[in-house]
C-alpha cells in the first residue's frame, strides 16, 4: 500500500463547512475504478483548502502516482463544482 497526498485548492473556510470533508472523499470514490487502485481516503481542512491522502495499492511510488492522477483528473469536474481544484501531489 503506498500513500499520496493530494492537496487541494478551495474556499477558505475556517473551519470548513459540516459534511465538506466527507463530500470530497465520497466525490473520489465516486470516480475511481479499479485500475486506481484505491483502498481508503482520509480527507483533512489544511491552510489553502483540503489535504486528501489517497492511500492506493500500487508495485511502486511511481506508479501510485500516476494513479492518483488518473483518479483525480477523472475527478475534477465534480470536485470544481464544489469549489476545489487540485493543487499538489506528494509521496
Amino acid at each position: 500500500m503506498r500513500l499520496v497526498l493530494a492537496s487541494l485548492e478551495g474556499p477558505h473556510r475556517d473551519p470548513a463547512p459540516p459534511g465538506v470533508l466527507a463530500l470530497l472523499s465520497d466525490l473520489v470514490w465516486a470516480h475511481a475504478a479499479t485500475a486506481n487502485g484505491l483502498e481508503h481516503v482520509r480527507a483533512t481542512v489544511s491552510d489553502d483548502g483540503v489535504d486528501l491522502y489517497l492511500f492506493l495499492r500500487a508495485v511502486s511510488d511511481a506508479a501510485a502516482l500516476d494513479q492518483a492522477r488518473a483518479l483525480l483528473d477523472g475527478a475534477r469536474a465534480s470536485l470544481r463544482v464544489h469549489g476545489y481544484s487540485t493543487a499538489a501531489l506528494r509521496r
